[in-house]
């Protein structure tokens, strides 16, 4: 393990897809679950994409994507040093040791993004869980989740503007939002995308959306397609509903 992830606080040593993928990450703040699951799930990838993660925390949508489409070229991208120590090690966990891990803000100028190993057109896909809040918003007390939720430095336009500038010309993204920032996505994804599809996310039929998962293309012109609702729980609710996390 590296120094780095040797030097965090607790961590945990957890599964997904059913044991196909190992994931170092820590225990409190921010952790990977349904959103990663269903983003990763979801996203459009072909054997020999280059798909670059924004906002990797420690890598589980890139490795889920990558289990899930072996042949990939794996990018990920993470401000935090910690997070990007162990997005590393989980690389090498998985048998993804080729893959990259760049350690950047993604509110950079363009030329400390370029410093950091980052380019434009560089990818066939980008996927991203971006943080759900803006300024203004309450904050966490927890530190870790208060970095991965509420925006720092720019917004979700921003976001989406390095998300264009890294895509190649017909490049794809897929995203994962709050079921009640449809209106922001869509406006943060009109300069540069088009051909969205816009998929809502149930926890079970009798509830409203509560996640949105959307894809669009960079210079797409085929207009917005909402999607038949992706439900997680085939029955009725059998108590409170709980978040996805």
């Amino acid at each position: 393990m590296t120094r780095e992830a040797c030097d965090a606080p607790e961590i945990t040593d957890d599964r997904l897809l059913e044991g196909r993928v190992r994931l170092l990450q820590p225990r409190r703040g921010h952790r990977a679950g349904t959103d990663a699951v269903l983003l990763a799930g979801q996203a459009d990838l072909r054997p020999g994409d280059h798909v670059v993660d924004l906002g990797s925390a420690s890598g589980a949508v890139g490795l889920m994507a990558g289990a899930r489409v072996p042949g990939i070229r794996l990018t990920l991208v993470e401000r935090d040093p910690l997070l990007a120590a162990l997005a590393r090690e989980n690389l090498v966990r998985n048998g993804q040791a080729e893959a990259e891990v760049r350690n950047v803000d993604l509110f950079a100028d363009r030329r400390t993004l370029r410093a950091a190993g980052l380019s434009a057109g560089m990818a066939d896909a980008v996927l991203t869980n971006p943080p759900f809040f803006e300024g203004g918003s309450p904050p966490s007390p927890d530190p870790g989740r208060r970095a991965a939720h509420v925006f720092s430095g720019g917004g979700l336009n921003g976001w989406l503007g390095v998300a264009a500038w890294l895509l190649k010309p017909r490049g794809r993204l897929t995203l994962v939002h709050r079921a009640d920032a449809l209106e922001t996505c869509l406006a943060a994804l009109a300069p540069a995308f088009g051909s969205t599809v816009v998929v809502p996310v149930r926890s079970d039929p009798e509830r409203d959306a509560v996640r949105i998962l959307v894809s669009a293309v960079k210079g797409g012109r085929a207009p917005l397609r909402i999607a038949p609702a992706l439900v997680l729980r085939a029955g009725p609710a059998r108590g409170p509903e709980t978040e996805l996390s």
